[in-house]
């Protein structure tokens, strides 16, 4: 496991994102309660769910794109 982690750690793309994600996550708590004044709970839930439906929407629209330049490829 410790070697695992090690590895993963190496990948200055994966513990960047790692890194980004958890920001974004506090940044978007701390706008939800600043701007709107919402609860710090409310507002964590927002800023936890808010990027899991991006995540699936980006699924969305990638599996979208693929298949409609394929088509323009084999045209």
């Amino acid at each position: 496991m410790k070697k695992w982690l090690k590895t993963v750690l190496r990948n200055d793309s994966l513990l960047l994102s790692l890194v980004y994600t958890v920001g974004h996550i506090f940044i978007a708590a701390l706008c939800a309660v600043l701007i709107t004044g919402a609860s710090l709970q409310l507002a964590t839930i927002d800023a936890l769910v808010e990027p899991i439906i991006n995540g699936f929407w980006f699924y969305f629209l990638h599996v979208l794109w693929k298949k409609k330049f394929r088509k323009h490829e084999h045209a």
